[in-house]
C-alpha cells in the first residue's frame, strides 16, 4: 500500500491555483483518515504526483487498496475509508475486509467477527463463511460453530461452501453429534448432493472414525471425483482395515478415476503399517505410470516407506535424486537409517542437515535419539536431547523421554536410567517403564539394583490388566532360575482371568501378507503345512547332527 494517499475532490490539482479542497487529507503512517462522502475522488500516491490522476469511485478505490493491504492497521484506514464514504452497507466491499481480516495471515478474526457482530443489516453469506473458514483452518475450530450459530441467529442462510469449513471445525473436534446436526442442515438446505459437501462429509465421518457413515454417504454419491475416492481409502486406512483401502484404490482405477498425490501418500502409508515392500514398488510404479512428478511430499512418503519396509538403500536413492527436500524428508531419512542400525550415517547426515540450514524438527531429534541408542553414545545422547529444547527450542515428548531412557538402559546405567524417570517433568507413560524394564532383563537378570522391583511394581500398577507385563516378568524370573517367583506371577494372570496373547508370525509370498496365530487350527492347509515344517525338522537334523 501507498505511504500516503492525497485524494482531491473536483478539480483542483497538486499544484498551481487549484490547492485542497476542504474535505482532502493525507493518509500517512500512525494517522487515521477521514474523507467526505462525495462518490467520486481524484487520487493519487504522493510518490507518484508526476502522473497524470484519474477519475475514480470511492468503491473502485477500496477495492484496489484492499488488494495491496498488508497490515491490519492499512486495513482500519481503509475501513474508516469505506464508512465515512456512505458504503458500509455495501455487502461486497464488507465481504473483501472479512476476507482480509479472517484468512490473510497478517488478519485479526477478533477484528472480523466484531464487524460482523457489530453490523446491523443482514450479511451476506460469503461474509459470514470467511470468518467460518478462519476459525476452522486456525487453532479455534469451536469458534467456528459458534459463529455458524450465530449465523443463524441473525437470520442468515448458509449455502454450500458454509458447510465443508464447519464439518472440517467438527473434524478437527471429532464433534460427532454437532456433526450430525451440521449433516441434518444440509439437508434442510438441499445442498446434500453437492460433490463439495459430500467429499467433506466422507472426511468428517472418516476422522470421526465412523466408518460404516463415511462408506454410507460414499456409495450414495451419484459424482465421485478424485477427492471422494481418497476422503473413503484415507477412512478405512485410519481404522486399519487396510484391504478394504486397497481394494477400493483398484476399484478407483478400475473407474478410470487417475489417483493424484494424495492417493499415492495415503496408500504408501498403508504398505507403512502393513510392511509390505511388494506393494510399495507397486504404489512407486503406480506413480511413475499416471506420471505424477516425485514431489517433496511424494518424494518424502516414497522415503519412509522404502525404509520402514526393509529396503533402507532405495530410500536413499529416492533420497538422494530428490530436488527439493524438507524437514520431513530428512527426519525420515535419519530415522530409516537409525532404525536399521547404521547409526554412524544417520548422524552424519544429521549434521549435513545442519549444515543446509534446515531446523531440525521433534521427528528429527527422535531419529538422532534412535541412533545413539544403536551406537550405545550415551554422552552424544544426553547432548543432543540437552539441544532439543535448550537450543532449538523444541519441547521433548513422552517418545523422547522414552528413548533417552532406551539409551540408558543398553548402555547399562540403569540407575541413571530409573532416577531419569523419576526427575521428568512430566508423568511417565508405561511404554517408558517398560522400556526401562526390558533393559533391566538383560543388564540386571538377578535384580540386584533394586530396581526391577519397583519398576515392576509401578508398571503392574499403571497397567494392571495388561498380559505382556505380566509375561515380562515372569519370563525375568524365569531367566535366573526363580521358578517360584515366575509361577506365582502366572498364577495371578490365572487368578484375574488375564491371558497371554497368542503369539504370531506372518510371511509374505507373492506379494500376499498370509499370519499365523499360536494354536490357530482354523487354517484349511494346517495339515500340509505341519508336515512341511516336519520335513524340514528333519532335513535340518539331518544337516547338523547337535540341532536339537
Amino acid at each position: 500500500m501507498p505511504v500516503g494517499l492525497w485524494v482531491d475532490k473536483g478539480g483542483g490539482g497538486r499544484g498551481g491555483g487549484g490547492g485542497r479542497g476542504s474535505g482532502d487529507k493525507i493518509c500517512g503512517h500512525g494517522r487515521m483518515v477521514r474523507f467526505s462522502s462525495p462518490t467520486t475522488y481524484r487520487c493519487c500516491s504522493p510518490r507518484y504526483s508526476n502522473v497524470n490522476l484519474k477519475f475514480v469511485s470511492i468503491k473502485e478505490l477500496c477495492l484496489s487498496l484492499l488488494k495491496a493491504c498488508s497490515s491490519m492497521q492499512e486495513l482500519t484506514q481503509i475501513h474508516a475509508l469505506v464508512c465515512t464514504s456512505g458504503h458500509a452497507s455495501d455487502g461486497y466491499l464488507v465481504s473483501e475486509i472479512l476476507r482480509f481480516c479472517a484468512l490473510s495471515p497478517a488478519g485479526s478474526l477478533d477484528y472480523a467477527r466484531s464487524l460482523l457482530l457489530r453490523s446491523p443489516d443482514l450479511i451476506p453469506s460469503s461474509c459470514w463463511n470467511h470468518v467460518i473458514r478462519g476459525y476452522a483452518g486456525r487453532d479455534s475450530p469451536r469458534e467456528a460453530i459458534a459463529v455458524f450459530l450465530e449465523m443463524r441467529n441473525r437470520g442468515g442462510y448458509p449455502n454450500k461452501l458454509t458447510f465443508p469449513f464447519l464439518l472440517k471445525a467438527c473434524s478437527h473436534l471429532s464433534a460427532l453429534h454437532e456433526g450430525r446436526q451440521i449433516q441434518v442442515e444440509i439437508i434442510k438446505n438441499g445442498v446434500d448432493s453437492d460433490v463439495y459437501v459430500q467429499n467433506s462429509l466422507i472426511h468428517f465421518y472418516g476422522s470421526c472414525r465412523e466408518i460404516l457413515d463415511a462408506r454410507y454417504v460414499f456409495d450414495m454419491m451419484h459424482v465421485r471425483t478424485v477427492v471422494s475416492w481418497n476422503a473413503i481409502i484415507t477412512a478405512y486406512v485410519g481404522r486399519s482395515q487396510f484391504d478394504v483401502s486397497i481394494g477400493l484404490f483398484a476399484e478407483m482405477r478400475l473407474s478410470r478415476i487417475v489417483p493424484d498425490e494424495a492417493s499415492m501418500v495415503v496408500l504408501l502409508s498403508t504398505c507403512v503399517e502393513l510392511g509390505n515392500l511388494s506393494l510399495g514398488k507397486w504404489v512407486h510404479c503406480q506413480a511413475i505410470e499416471t506420471g505424477l512428478i516425485i514431489n517433496c511430499r511424494l518424494g518424502t512418503a516414497l522415503v519412509d516407506m522404502y525404509a520402514k519396509c526393509g529396503n533402507v538403500g532405495y530410500a536413499g536413492l529416492i533420497f538422494e535424486r530428490m530436488v527439493e527436500r524438507n524437514v520431513w524428508t530428512w527426519s525420515a531419512m535419519i530415522s530409516g537409517l537409525a532404525q536399521h542400525g547404521l547409526a554412524k550415517e544417520a548422524l552424519d547426515l544429521f549434521l549435513e542437515m545442519k549444515k543446509r540450514s534446515i531446523q531440525p524438527n521433534y521427528v528429527t531429534f527422535l531419529g538422532v535419539l534412535c541412533a545413539c541408542s544403536h551406537a550405545g553414545l550415551v554422552n552424544d545422547g544426553w547432548r543432543f536431547f540437552h539441544d532439543m529444547k535448550h537450543v532449538h527450542g523444541i519441547e521433548p515428548r513422552m517418545t523422547h523421554y522414552g528413548a533417552m531412557v532406551d539409551i540408558l538402559g543398553r548402555a547399562g546405567h540403569l540407575t541413571r536410567a530409573y532416577e531419569f524417570i523419576l526427575c521428568m517433568p512430566v508423568e511417565p507413560d508405561p511404554v517408558v517403564w517398560r522400556t526401562l524394564l526390558s533393559a533391566c532383563s538383560s543388564h540386571d537378570p538377578n535384580g540386584s539394583t533394586g530396581i526391577v522391583e519397583k519398576v515392576r511394581n509401578k508398571l503392574l500398577e499403571l497397567e494392571p490388566r495388561r498380559s505382556g507385563n505380566f509375561v515380562m516378568v515372569a519370563n525375568l524370573y524365569a531367566e535366573v532360575g526363580l521358578w517360584k517367583e515366575a509361577a506365582n506371577v502366572r498364577r495371578v494372570m490365572r487368578v484375574a482371568g488375564i491371558k497371554k496373547m497368542a503369539g504370531e508370525s506372518c510371511i509374505q509370498i507373492g506379494g500376499c501378507i498370509h499370519r499365523f496365530l499360536s494354536g490357530d487350527d482354523s487354517l484349511v492347509d494346517r495339515e500340509s503345512i505341519y508336515w512341511l515344517l516336519h520335513g524340514l525338522y528333519l532335513h535340518m537334523k539331518m544337516v547338523d547332527c547337535d540341532f536339537p
